[in-house]
């Protein structure tokens, strides 16, 4: 269950000043608060959008884009409920598979339709729910300690609002039409006295990360009123897409700076990874003889190269029935134990880490079908390649950009070493923070 919220008296929020995550698992129910009021979070995704096609399920970083904030919201643990409002069937599949609610709008979700209008349909057809949090599905770095912080200015604060915004350091001049004749001017700068970064505070600028707002003033139509206040995130989280340019520059600022979930990525020590379907793309030839083949990646061998070097031992499985003197020459080849032959995949790996003494957020997992589904769940780190089936895509954490055979096990393992690098760095910089106190 969440934590209770601690108490704050600042007037508003530095995000460097908020603590780490609570490492228990939270559930959609808030717990132990003082404030009793039906606290929903709210999350707009059409099915049109017109700059990407369907963007709001397309993957970032092996996630669906509406994901990493689902993901956010449950994790926080202050909200009653948490709902995506769409008109597209795929959208609330992939809404449920991540663990929330849909709200159906196809009223309210044509081209014309503002956001304020599909928040106002929500807050009337739930009667219940006392305050919304409007959360941008496209704010993909958006953090649960965000949330956490945030809300606490309507349930202890007594605000009425509160939005999120982020400090820029942008001088504006006033736009000229074209054909006018008008001179510009600046407009918040001296151009005689142009003040150096580290001399100006900059402004306050919304990033449309999240609006808190009650219900009687979105029935107002209203995000912002009452009392207010802002919550400042700093620019490295404040990620938007709306064209595809976007897309590159958000993707690597998400594997930089995203919310990953509460499992910590740097104590992965064992890679549990499928033969077929996975290292090899599932074929198996047979040559006029009979003898049996596959073929496996270069790719896929240096990566997992690449994590034995950084102490994560790799095994395989071979679920499927390709012969013992060819299990054994890939065995041999890859220089990894394989395990074969096994009626229950679950059984077999829970016996494994019994042996290796590891427990199952130690454990990464890269499975394709429905017999790795429990794995998949369970793992601290789990993928499936981008060509396996819908369910081995809906229980796993990570989807591969790569198809099985052509680069999975190779991008999975430099995903878990880049969330490795991310949590080591994380932990130094905590380490020379303690030591400054």
């Amino acid at each position: 269950m969440a934590a209770s919220r601690k108490n704050r008296t600042r007037a508003f929020v530095h995000e460097n000043e908020v603590g780490h995550e609570d490492s228990s698992y939270a559930k959609r129910r808030k717990v132990n608060l003082d404030d009793s009021r039906h606290i929903a979070a709210l999350i707009l995704a059409r099915g049109g959008s017109k700059g990407i096609p369907l963007k709001n399920i397309k993957m970032l970083a092996g996630v669906p884009l509406i994901g990493w904030v689902i993901r956010a919201a449950l994790d926080s643990g202050v909200f009653d409920s948490v709902w995506v409002s769409t008109d597209h069937a795929e959208i609330a599949r992939v809404t449920k598979s991540w663990g929330a609610e849909v709200h159906r709008s196809p009223e309210v979700s044509k081209d014309s339709s503002s956001s304020l209008e599909t928040i106002k349909e929500f807050s009337r057809l739930h009667p219940d729910v006392d305050v919304i949090c409007n959360i941008q599905a496209t704010s993909s770095c958006l953090h649960p300690r965000h949330l956490k912080e945030a809300v606490e200015y309507i349930t202890k604060g007594g605000c009425d609002s509160v939005f999120s915004v982020v400090r820029r350091h942008h001088f504006r001049w006033q736009e000229v039409e074209e054909g006018d004749c008008q001179c510009t001017k600046a407009l918040n700068l001296n151009p005689a006295h142009r003040p150096r970064r580290q001399d100006w505070s900059g402004e306050l600028c919304e990033n449309g990360s999240f609006y808190f707002a009650t219900k009687e003033l979105i029935d107002k139509g209203l995000l912002q009123g009452g009392k207010m206040k802002y919550f400042e995130m700093k620019p490295e989280h404040s990620v938007d897409i709306d064209v595809d340019i976007d897309w590159p520059v958000a993707e690597q600022r998400v594997l930089r700076y995203g919310y990953f979930g509460k499992d910590k990525p740097e104590v992965v020590k064992l890679l549990l990874c499928n033969v077929s379907g996975c290292l090899t793309d599932g074929q198996i030839y047979m040559t006029a003889k009979g003898d049996e083949m596959v073929s496996i990646n270069t790719r896929d061998q240096a990566g997992i190269n690449m994590l034995k070097k950084e102490d994560v031992k790799v095994i395989l499985i071979e679920k499927d029935p390709i012969t013992k003197a060819l299990a054994k020459k890939l065995s041999t080849r890859i220089g990894c134990l394989l395990l074969q032959d096994m009626d229950d995949i679950l059984k077999e790996v829970q016996k494994r880490m019994k042996k290796e003494r590891l427990e199952w957020k130690e454990v990464a997992y890269l499975g394709n079908d429905e017999p790795d589904v429990k794995c998949l769940e369970l793992a601290g780190l789990s993928a499936a390649p981008m060509d396996a089936p819908t369910i081995a895509h809906n229980h796993a954490k990570y989807i591969c950009r790569n198809t099985a055979g052509h680069g999975a096990v190779r991008e999975f393992a430099e995903h878990i070493l880049l969330l490795k690098k991310k949590a080591k760095s994380q932990m130094e910089q905590d380490r020379i923070g303690r030591n400054n106190f």
